[in-house]
């Protein structure tokens, strides 16, 4: 066997891999669409570079768009094949292609919508920790597994064990016996303790492991220490007087940071969150369609929530949906949402649709209120090399180091950077270096080899050193 990358190699966004199980077989693990300057010699390409014609299928480990963006592409290269995820995938998928192609590809509603049909011929719903037999190809045999990531509703790990045919044809098994290999694809793992969603836990057993590295070069902050520093970042943006924007990411971010405010709102129900604005009249504004179509999704499949959230709706709270918040659809509301907050800057929380600043709905509000002293801009979220996001953090840090007045690129214009800039790396939905160490450690069957991906250099470099002194053989 081999493993073929084709993104997702040398950053962290732009995942697909090609698992090659014989000479005419293979099946992609993601197909995601590269950002900023992820990529070899930064180069973007949303377009499919590799040959299509031993490709069987497609195995999705979640919906962010760095994962999947490029299955459109796929589709018109000529894939015909299966595309197996999970059940709630299976759900988030069509929404999330939807918008990606309204905003990177066309707004023909008829297009998109012949589009859309098929992927949804192609979709094979699986559920989580069950063997699903892929297909025998010139003697051999694969089977696929997805365990639960925690890292957004309906992320999985995938295992693929890959067998001699005559071998599964004997046992009656579709994983295999000893004479299989198991390769498994981490996809991105969220970090113990996130809400909403159960914590991963490791497989029995990965002969290869394809391991992210997003924060291999570092460690969040605890769940409590996370819920403490966003309540003084609220503080200190409604103690401005103006508003506090959080770019994020419509599936994930949006829902998590929805259930730690309305945790701190039910905690401090009573008190003031700044001299006469108390916590219980503190409006949050959601201005993302495809985050409210996915929370919606969210809600339905309550039945994959942790215990915690469970018990949260038990007490007849409403975690992502309550009454503080504001959800602007329409695009007409969208600006003058906006338009009214560069007029009045009046406190509140903006979430809104793109996480790494480079599209979607919060480049306005950035462009609107960026300049203004009295707005605070919270980043949860990776922010990748060569992205707007990434640009006014390392614009904020020059700042505080040498009180220059940075300016940032937005959208063909030049806006001066005057908010205040903050970074909350633990909502991040990623797991930290000591997550990911656990997560090795925990393969009841150690990895013979580790092959790290999605990560940048020094993530990626920092975490192989960790791993290499525990006795691992990392690639």
């Amino acid at each position: 066997m081999q493993i073929i990358h084709h993104g997702g190699i040398f950053g962290v966004t732009g995942s697909c891999h090609e698992l090659v199980i014989s000479d005419n077989a293979a099946i992609l693990i993601d197909c995601g669409l590269l950002q900023g300057n992820d990529g070899a010699g930064g180069k973007r390409f949303p377009f499919i570079d590799f040959p299509l014609d031993r490709v069987k299928g497609l195995v999705l480990t979640h919906v962010h768009i760095d994962h999947c963006g490029r299955i459109p592409h796929l589709l018109g290269a000529g894939f015909q094949g299966p595309i197996w995820c999970s059940e709630a995938s299976a759900l988030l998928l069509p929404l999330v292609l939807e918008d990606a192609v309204k905003v990177g590809i066309t707004r023909d509603e008829h297009l998109i919508a012949r589009f859309l049909n098929a992927v949804k011929k192609r979709l094979v719903p699986l559920p989580y920790d069950r063997w699903h037999q892929l297909g025998s190809w010139d003697g051999r045999s694969a089977s696929l597994r997805l365990q639960q990531a925690g890292h957004i509703l309906g992320s999985a790990y995938v295992e693929v064990s890959v067998s001699p045919a005559s071998q599964a044809e004997q046992t009656g098994t579709v994983n295999g016996t000893r004479g299989d290999t198991v390769v498994v694809f981490s996809g991105d793992l969220g970090a113990p303790f996130t809400p909403l969603l159960p914590d991963p836990k490791p497989p029995e057993r990965a002969d290869i492991l394809v391991l992210e590295s997003t924060y291999g070069d570092r460690q969040h902050e605890g769940r409590e220490q996370r819920r403490e520093r966003l309540c003084r970042v609220i503080v200190r943006a409604l103690e401005n007087r103006g508003a506090l924007l959080v770019p994020a990411f419509s599936i994930g971010r949006t829902q998590e940071l929805l259930y730690e405010i309305e945790d701190l709102i039910s905690r401090h129900r009573t008190e003031e969150a700044a001299a006469g604005l108390p916590w219980d009249d503190l409006e949050i504004i959601v201005d993302s369609p495809l985050a409210l179509s996915v929370t919606r999704v969210y809600d339905r499949l309550r039945r994959l929530w942790d215990e915690e959230a469970l018990e949260t709706v038990a007490q007849n709270r409403h975690p992502l949906s309550f009454e503080q918040m504001t959800v602007i659809e329409s695009h007409a509301d969208h600006r003058a949402t906006v338009e009214y907050l560069r007029k009045t800057a009046r406190p509140c929380i903006v979430i809104a649709a793109g996480g790494m600043c480079a599209g979607g709905r919060i480049v306005n509000y950035l462009k609107a209120l960026m300049p203004d002293p009295r707005t605070d801009i919270l980043f949860v979220g990776y922010q990748a090399a060569g992205t707007p996001g990434r640009e006014i953090l390392e614009a904020a840090k020059q700042k505080w180091e040498t009180g220059g007045r940075p300016s940032i690129d937005l959208d063909g214009g030049t806006y001066p950077l005057r908010a205040a800039v903050h970074t909350i790396s633990g909502y991040s939905a990623h797991a930290d270096q000591r997550d990911l160490v656990e997560f090795v450690e925990g393969i009841t069957v150690p990895p013979k080899t580790i092959r790290l991906v999605h990560g940048e250099e020094e993530a990626r470099t920092a975490l192989a050193g960790v791993l290499a002194e525990k006795g691992y053989q990392v690639e």
